[in-house]
């Protein structure tokens, strides 16, 4: 029994170191918010609080958002709203494909769900080191909008490419 309770342990710790190493050192944030009853109406924004110590390097912005299959557009509408440190708002409207003409999910699937991470800003400089804040609502005719899983931020380090 007591090699049985070490083995275990051992598994455990190696999970955990495993799992460890999985992490993203360049992701400042990914974040994703359930949608409740995946129903997204526009008083639900998603939030979040970024914390940007380095400005001298540049990040790439996502929106993630995961769909059903039964969502019955090809795009979306959204708008992200950032404030930055200094209080100072700004809001930008984007349009995302999420589906061909003939239908065809553009994300990766699995099941009935559909996931995607767009671009929202890319090689972008923070103008000033702090904590900005960003929120994330659907700007469609629907309201609610239906069938959305969830929705979230990703903000990460842009990689260097010998083009940079």
């Amino acid at each position: 029994m007591q090699a049985f309770k070490f083995l275990f342990g051992g598994i455990i710790a190696l999970v955990l170191f495993s799992a460890q190493g999985c992490t993203d050192p360049n992701a400042v944030i990914d974040q994703n918010t359930a949608i409740a009853n995946h129903n997204w109406s526009y008083v639900n924004r998603v939030k979040y609080d970024v914390k940007i110590d380095d400005i001298s390097v540049p990040y790439n912005l996502y929106f993630n958002l995961r769909v059903s299959g039964n969502y019955k557009y090809a795009n979306m509408f959204a708008l992200l709203i950032q404030t930055s440190p200094g209080k100072k708002t700004h809001t930008t409207r984007y349009e995302f494909k999420l589906a061909n003409k003939d239908g065809e999910w553009l994300g990766s699937g699995s099941g009935n769900l559909y996931s995607f991470q767009l671009p929202l800003r890319t090689q972008y400089k923070f103008p000033a080191k702090g904590v900005y804040h960003f929120e994330i609502e659907q700007n469609m005719r629907d309201n609610p909008l239906h069938e959305v899983i969830d929705a979230g931020l990703r903000v990460e380090k842009a990689q260097n490419t010998p083009n940079n």
